[in-house]
């Protein structure tokens, strides 16, 4: 804590606001350090009025800012932290992961701003350790997804928000799948899991994400019957490393990556937002933003709605690109 504490008293803090002023966007070389970086497209250049630091940068995790090995790259964490330094880059990262993964991932990135954990179901203050502008889903509709999973045979997992840990409820036999993932995330002070639990699904802690991961065809049955009975947000898609699994994650209705960087653009009085992304669950975001950028391992839907198309994640190319954003205005 005292290296984290020390970071952040060297950062530049971030300006919240309340308004922001929506205006309209969308690669030559830069040489920093002995690279030969990527500069963002001229129609992108000419249409950014103002400085790289009046933009909203946000990066997905998985697929994107994360490497082949699940990591922050010391590479890309060391460029970010120089862009925030000395040049009050305002970025943060949009996730469906939960916080239990989320701050260890993000360890040698000194955040000044909140993630955005959840698919956007809440922020996340690394410094104070604690929720922000959490989008809970009614106790109703967490009854009748749960009721129409359980049809379908499909035991899901519901996070709540128990003050600022996630407990993570659970029902019924758990997988092979279910019994790795729960393996990987069992040591962690910000998630506990509550198996075997028969109030999973009426538990009085507010939920925010009910989740299932499957190998088989239900489920994705169980979301289409989900999607035209409760009014929800939806997401089903398949892993990138496995496609065979499947996986579904029911939100708060209007829940979305979206529209939490929309709330934290306002907060920062960002004029711009640049996002990256990879997989279907990035759409809303990349929608949203006035450039939205995909690294080269995408899914197709992904590349063929982005502005840009980037080096995958295994090259460090978020961050390289974000270099060649400041290369490109300080020359």
């Amino acid at each position: 804590m005292i290296l984290v504490e020390f970071w952040l008293n060297l950062i530049p803090p971030i300006t919240y606001c309340d308004s922001r002023s929506p205006p309209t966007t969308t690669s030559s070389t830069c040489p920093i350090a002995g690279n030969e970086l990527p500069l963002p497209s001229q129609n992108y250049i000419a249409m950014s009025s103002g400085q790289p630091n009046d933009t909203l940068y946000v990066s997905d995790l998985d697929g994107t800012l994360l490497n082949a090995n699940s990591r922050i790259s010391h590479k890309s964490a060391q460029i970010i932290n120089q862009l925030t330094n000395r040049h009050g880059l305002k970025f943060t990262i949009a996730t469906s992961r939960t916080i239990a993964t989320v701050v260890p991932l993000m360890h040698e990135i000194q955040a000044t701003l909140p993630y955005i954990v959840l698919s956007g179901a809440a922020m996340w203050h690394a410094a104070e350790r604690r929720f922000d502008h959490v989008r809970a889903i009614p106790p109703d509709v967490v009854l009748r997804v749960c009721n129409i999973c359980e049809h379908h045979d499909v035991h899901p997992f519901v996070y709540r928000r128990h003050g600022n840990v996630i407990h993570t409820h659970h029902n019924g036999v758990l997988s092979e799948t279910e019994q790795t993932f729960i393996e990987a995330r069992n040591h962690t002070p910000y998630k506990h899991y509550m198996l075997n639990d028969p109030s999973y699904h009426t538990h009085s802690d507010e939920a925010m994400l009910i989740f299932s991961m499957q190998h088989k065809a239900a489920l994705e049955m169980a979301y289409h019957e989900i999607r035209q009975t409760v009014p929800c947000s939806a997401v089903f898609y398949h892993d990138n490393i496995d496609p065979s699994l499947s996986l579904l994650e029911v939100y708060a209705e209007g829940c979305t990556k979206a529209a939490a960087i929309s709330d934290l653009a306002k907060m920062t009085c960002a004029e711009r937002v640049v996002v990256f992304g990879d997989n279907l669950n990035d759409r809303p975001m990349m929608q949203l933003a006035d450039h939205s950028v995909a690294v080269a391992n995408a899914v197709p839907e992904i590349l063929s709605i982005a502005d840009e198309v980037i080096g995958p994640n295994t090259t460090d190319s978020v961050a390289m690109w974000l270099q060649s954003q400041f290369c490109h205005c300080n020359r």
